[in-house]
């Protein structure tokens, strides 16, 4: 192991042992809620496919997460951990993992940028041979930094849309020198975590940070990606007017079709009373969209980064800043309106003051996806060159069966005959 100087959870808690019961209660309560990991678990408690390998992640490090980093250990990994916002991490289960014989974990609530690129260096600093990632700040500095670990990686696995981005990114400039799963682009990730989970706890988490209501209001939805569409549908359930912006014009198209206004962000800046971006890129509300919004508008981002409001256009327009409830910073501008931001700007569902990320069973769909995308990696690792790898087909099919088995839910299979028919090209008219 290379030196780190920087301490684990473990060290930098004051009631350590309060805290490590609170994280466990958290998780057991998670776990009740996640058959599918229950099921892999029990696979690589029995196989130890991971026995003598060292996994580093970046991930938010919440109850959720704790039972997939488990799930790893108990495979027999020795697992290193940090989160991958400085404000998603919930220090009593960060402190709960790190009791574990195999985990070491380095995630801190609240930390600034110096501590937090500290702890991803802790992290890598056990030497991986498998990184697993959410948002790509892992595998970025592995490659900036520490190149010469990189001969001793097999392989990776990337959670969310921005990582994958970025890793696509990486991969077009020829400078991602190992092969990474996008696990976020398989549809077992996409068409349940992206929609339901950032749906659902995004605009959960609004309303409990505010005590408003969704009803009647006009829900400013900033991309109909996967996550827009999500949003969109669930605040349109919650009796809101849904108005969406885009920029591809055949989600713009899909957005209009699935019967929502769809209009410019300066248009729908003079009329929105909520402003929530899900776009992935930077600048979606800037300068001239602040300055046309009403007195009161809620403005929130549900993207990886906290870039896409541009803060410090708002904060060179206010002319005073306060909290005004906890987890909302309102921005008084020169005429006297308030334009309140929540969770400075970051990831809504999980920086939120109150926040508690995806739903459970949203995220055991998507970190069954990780766990097995792992094995997978180190089974079959000669397989796969540097680069973004789609997530094999029959792997994201084992995770389904596994949930329908779970719930009890019965499905069709093909006939031979189906499937001769379906495999042919010469059946006519």
């Amino acid at each position: 192991m290379t030196d780190s100087s920087y301490p684990p959870i473990s060290d930098q808690l004051d009631d350590l042992e309060s805290a490590q019961e609170e994280g466990r209660r958290k998780m057991e309560w998670a776990a009740q809620h996640m058959p599918i990991l229950e099921v892999v678990r029990e696979e690589f408690v029995d196989d130890q496919p991971f026995e003598g390998e060292r996994i580093a992640m970046a991930m938010h490090v919440e109850a959720k997460t704790a039972i997939l980093v488990e799930t790893l250990a108990d495979g027999g990994a020795e697992v290193a951990v940090t989160g991958c916002n400085p404000l998603s991490t919930h220090d009593d289960v960060s402190a709960a993992l790190d009791t574990h014989d195999n985990i070491t974990c380095y995630a801190k609530r609240g930390v600034d940028d110096e501590e937090y690129y500290a702890a991803i260096e802790a992290v890598i600093a056990h030497e991986p041979t498998i990184t697993v990632d959410d948002g790509m700040d892992l595998v970025a500095a592995i490659h900036e930094d520490y190149p010469e670990l990189i001969d001793g990686i097999v392989g990776g696995a990337e959670e969310t849309t921005t990582g994958v981005h970025r890793l696509r990114a990486m991969d077009d400039d020829g400078a991602l020198e190992y092969p990474v799963f996008a696990v976020n682009d398989t549809p077992m990730k996409r068409l349940f975590d992206n929609v339901h989970g950032t749906g659902e706890s995004s605009l959960a988490s609004i309303a409990m940070t505010t005590n408003l209501s969704w009803a009647g209001k006009n829900v400013v939805v900033a991309g109909f990606g996967y996550c827009g569409k999500g949003v969109a549908r669930k605040a349109a359930g919650q009796n809101a007017n849904v108005i969406v912006t885009e920029v591809e014009p055949r989600r713009a198209l899909e957005a209009h079709m699935e019967g929502y206004e769809v209009m410019p962000m300066s248009e729908a800046a003079e009329i929105g009373d909520v402003f929530l971006t899900t776009t992935g890129n930077r600048d979606v509300v800037v300068e001239e969209h602040l300055e046309q919004m009403g007195d009161g508008v809620l403005l929130a981002n549900a993207g990886h980064f906290d870039i896409e409001i541009d803060l410090e256009a708002l904060d060179d327009l206010a002319v005073d800043r306060y909290e005004a409830r906890e987890g909302v910073e309102a921005y008084e501008l020169a005429d006297g309106r308030r334009l309140n931001v929540i969770a400075e700007g970051r990831l809504v569902n999980l920086a939120a003051p109150v926040s508690l990320g995806h739903p459970v069973e949203v995220m055991d769909q998507s970190f069954g996806i990780q766990a097995v995308c792992v094995r997978e990696m180190l089974e079959n690792g000669d397989e796969y060159g540097p680069g973004v790898h789609d997530v094999p087909d029959e792997l994201d099919k084992e995770i389904a069966e596994i949930k329908l088995a779970a719930e009890g839910v019965a499905f069709d299979s093909l006939t031979d005959t189906q499937r001769e028919y379906m495999g042919s090209w010469d059946h006519g008219t």
